[in-house]
């Protein structure tokens, strides 16, 4: 049977569409390698949501392509956002790639390489509108102990600077059986966090049950047996009502950690953005979630440098940045997306200012993560292992205040033996930038 090297580009969505499409690969009998030399056929799974990725996709496709020549490749596949966004340009500019997979039928891969394997080419897209089937194995790829649950496919809000839309299609909740069900599976093969994505958490259910369903699917998910932790990501602020802040409360399976993207602070770029919100609603939402829940982690990401932002703009930023003390936050400076409403703005912002205005609001957030760290300092959490430092007797962990691949973590000191997935309690002891460094306590009993 052949062997698959599979690169997964892009977001935490994108991953969970790799993962089943790695599961049904598997499901038919074929191998998976991580030498490229060793690969008969290689799939991206691209993403195209930035610049900075869609040249990324673009560069890894480019090298792949070479092992035709160099390794045993027959096969070259490009599959998701890029493919799906890009299909006629890669066709035509890196005719190397034998397949594309859109991003609404991926659940079709295995026929593609088939076809791609009879015919020299293969494709398969579909309706955006579309929601792939999601039934069948699904190879998890994060370690074993944490996994995403991508409960909503695509998005309506059509911010004015975004592509997604046009690349995923409108939003599409996934039966809650269905997550439920693979919440389960996941559960019971070792998975102890379980992550929500989608581009859009806090509408969940709205089109399928015609309300908002997170806060019951949180408290369906909390009762499934081996999860510990449940984190939610990608909240929009205007959605968060006040059941899903009771449900965050009350569940204590649930991560008192919410990733609230809310792009700018300035009421006149939001309102060009196409966002749903002013600064005087953020503040009321924020304000309520740390009176509702004391020991909230926020998360947030902003865009600098957004077509005719001005400095006044950007010191509102600042200041908001400054008077809300995000414990997370994440700056990207604006990229202008083709077919966007954005990109044909006035009074676009050079790129050096883009960067210096994201440079600036990173030192500060910078300061308020240090002394935040100080802070920390005695207290006692629950830390997750994610694994070992070589030679030394240290553990690399996070507790419920960090999200996997995007936050800090907890260096943990002990001569004891630990294994990936293992949870114990942990003094902070002291804090080296955005991380955080303990010593076990009062250890807990757990399972893996």
């Amino acid at each position: 049977m052949m062997n698959i090297l599979f690169i997964s580009l892009g977001c935490d969505k994108n991953l969970v569409d790799s993962e089943k499409m790695l599961g049904q690969l598997y499901d038919r009998g074929y191998t998976f390698t991580d030498d490229e030399q060793e690969a008969d056929i290689i799939i991206v799974n691209t993403c195209c949501f930035i610049h900075d990725a869609k040249e990324e996709s673009i560069n890894t496709l480019l090298e792949m392509a070479r092992l035709k020549e160099t390794g045993r490749c027959k096969v070259l596949i490009a599959a998701g956002c890029l493919a799906q966004r890009y299909r006629k340009e890669i066709r035509e500019e890196i005719p190397e790639v034998d397949g594309l997979v859109g991003t609404s039928a991926f659940d079709a891969i295995w026929q593609v390489i088939t076809e791609t394997l009879k015919k020299g080419r293969g494709e398969a897209f579909a309706d955006l509108n579309r929601l792939p089937l999601s039934a069948g194995k699904r190879i998890v790829t994060t370690g074993g102990y944490y996994a995403y649950l991508k409960i909503a496919e695509g998005c309506d809000k059509h911010c004015t600077y975004c592509a997604i839309p046009g690349v995923r299609g409108g939003y599409r909740s996934v039966p809650m059986e269905e997550l439920l069900a693979e919440a389960k599976n996941l559960a019971s093969q070792g998975v102890r966090e379980l992550i929500l994505v989608a581009q859009e958490t806090t509408l969940y259910g709205t089109d399928l049950y015609g309300n908002k369903q997170l806060p019951r699917l949180l408290r369906e998910l909390c009762r499934i047996d081996g999860l510990v932790w449940i984190r939610i990501l990608y909240c929009y602020p205007e959605e968060i009502t006040d059941e899903l802040i009771d449900v965050i409360a009350e569940e204590k399976k649930i991560c008192h950690y919410l990733d609230i993207p809310i792009q700018h602070a300035s009421d006149a770029v939001l309102k060009r953005m196409g966002r749903r919100t002013d600064q005087k609603q953020l503040r009321a939402v924020i304000g309520k979630l740390r009176e509702r829940i004391p020991d909230i982690v926020l998360r947030t990401t902003l865009i600098s440098g957004f077509p005719g932002e001005s400095e006044e703009d950007h010191a509102e930023v600042l200041q908001f940045v400054d008077e809300m003390e995000f414990e997370r936050l994440g700056v990207f400076p604006y990229s202008e997306e083709e077919n966007t409403p954005a990109a044909e703005m006035p009074d676009q912002i050079p790129e050096e200012v883009r960067e210096a205005r994201r440079d600036a609001i990173m030192e500060l957030q910078q300061e308020i993560v240090f002394a935040r760290g100080e802070e920390l300092i005695g207290q006692r959490f629950l830390v997750m292992i994610e694994g070992k430092l070589a030679d030394e007797h240290a553990y690399i962990g996070r507790t419920y205040m960090d999200a996997p691949s995007v936050d800090g973590s907890l260096f943990v000191q002990t001569s004891k033996e630990l294994l990936t997935g293992d949870m114990i309690a942990v003094e902070v002891t002291g804090s080296a930038d955005y991380d955080l460094i303990g010593i076990p306590v009062d250890e807990l009993e757990t399972s893996r």
